[in-house]
């Protein structure tokens, strides 16, 4: 096998370049200088010139010592111009030499000095693992390109340390909220096996105890798929109506939100999208889930929908307790509660206000959250507007603008 030809360095490639740059210019400049003094030498901008000095010693003899001084002092002048240029053009190129070698060397040095900041950039990305994602350039200087090159490799490499970190606390929060079901059955069987004699009521509450773990294993399961296929992106695009889909979510909410006795006020207008039909559906049933189930009892809910400016809006407010501005953002992480008083039970999975984070990032949209001054909180999501939906073949009225209060 031929060995590959190894190329030369960026410091090696840089430093020939400066050199021959240099060599040129002095060259360009010697050469100038050498033109300039030819032209001097041979040019008398006060004397007369050769052909008159001939036309006046044309009419005297060769041996006239006038005639023999003038030759003589003609040959002195062109050795003396010859010696002049010859020893100009040796000056110039022993000139020439030293600089190109001490250009090589001040060239060399320069090139290291400029590539300084790759090198500890190359340093740095070498020592930088998943374990040490807290390593950075942190390059000091003068703000130039490698500087912003630096910089921007810090921010990544920042941005990649959140994203781990992220995705180390969502297994290791996952892992505890699956363990928590799991946990319930197995404790519940030991116990009853551990008895001599169980009655039939003990293995029916038993029964109960396993179905709803299991129920609560589901969910959270269920919850994890939607935030993985959210968060991998948009499949299909078609044309959807939020409107509808806050009907349809309210209509499967409406046992639990009569259960809890809560009032529900509706104003649904038209909010027509482009996206996901399954994941729009299950954005807008999340936070209805959500306004139902951190409420208190005897509370209430509304939900409107509409566009405004070429977008479509979804908006879902309810009552419960008081949040602080401050911990707003932390809901929307992946099983993140507030305190434990306003979680919902079994029936929460702490991933609801996360999914629906991912799917309006999936459907480049955006949420925002804020408290209401009497407490609870009201959730709004903007998504691009899509194209008319085909005209219906059923009366608009169909879809409530004012949901029936419980």
């Amino acid at each position: 096998m031929r060995p590959r030809w190894k190329h030369p360095s960026i410091r090696l490639r840089l430093t020939l370049v400066y050199a021959v740059v240099l060599v040129a210019t002095c060259a360009a400049l010697l050469a100038l200088n050498y033109a300039l003094l030819y032209q001097s030498l041979y040019r008398n901008i006060h004397g007369p010139t050769p052909d008159e000095v001939k036309a006046a010693f044309i009419d005297q003899p060769g041996s006239d010592p006038k005639v023999v001084a003038m030759h003589r002092d003609d040959a002195e002048i062109a050795r003396l111009r010859a010696d002049t240029l010859l020893n100009t053009a040796g000056t110039s190129a022993i000139a020439l030499g030293i600089t190109a070698m001490v250009g090589l060397g001040v060239s060399w040095v320069v090139a290291g000095r400029m590539l300084r900041p790759l090198r500890t950039l190359t340093a740095a990305t070498r020592r930088i693992s998943q374990d040490r994602l807290h390593e950075r350039v942190a390059l000091t200087g003068p703000r130039d390109e490698l500087k912003e090159l630096a910089d921007t490799f810090d921010e990544m490499v920042a941005r990649l340390e959140a994203s781990f970190s992220s995705q180390r606390r969502f297994v290791a929060d996952a892992s505890h909220e699956l363990r928590t079901p799991l946990a319930i059955v197995r404790t519940g069987a030991e116990v009853l096996l551990a008895k001599r004699e169980s009655t039939h009521e003990q293995w029916e509450a038993m029964a109960r105890r396993v179905l709803a773990a299991n129920g609560r294993a589901e969910r959270l399961l269920d919850g994890l798929l939607a935030l993985a296929r959210s968060d991998s992106g948009v499949i299909a695009h078609e044309a959807h109506d939020l409107a509808v889909a806050a009907a349809g979510a309210l209509s499967e909410a409406d046992d639990e939100a009569e259960a809890a006795g809560l009032s529900v006020t509706t104003d649904l207008r038209p909010a027509l999208v482009v996206g996901d039909p399954v994941l729009l559906d299950r954005l807008v049933r999340n936070l209805v889930d959500n306004a139902i189930r951190h409420n208190h009892p005897g509370g209430w809910i509304q939900v409107d929908t509409g566009g405004r400016d070429g977008e479509a809006v979804v908006t879902v407010r309810n009552s419960g307790e008081a949040i602080a501005p401050a911990e707003v953002d932390r809901l929307f992480e992946p099983f993140q509660r507030l305190k434990s008083d306003r979680t919902a039970g079994a029936r929460s999975t702490g991933l609801g206000l996360a999914i629906v984070r991912s799917i309006v990032d999936a459907h480049d949209g955006t949420v925002a959250a804020a408290p209401n001054a009497e407490g609870g909180l009201a959730v709004t999501v903007t998504l691009p507007a899509g194209d008319a939906l085909p005209a219906p073949t059923e009366p608009s009225d169909q879809i409530p603008t004012q949901w029936p209060d419980k």
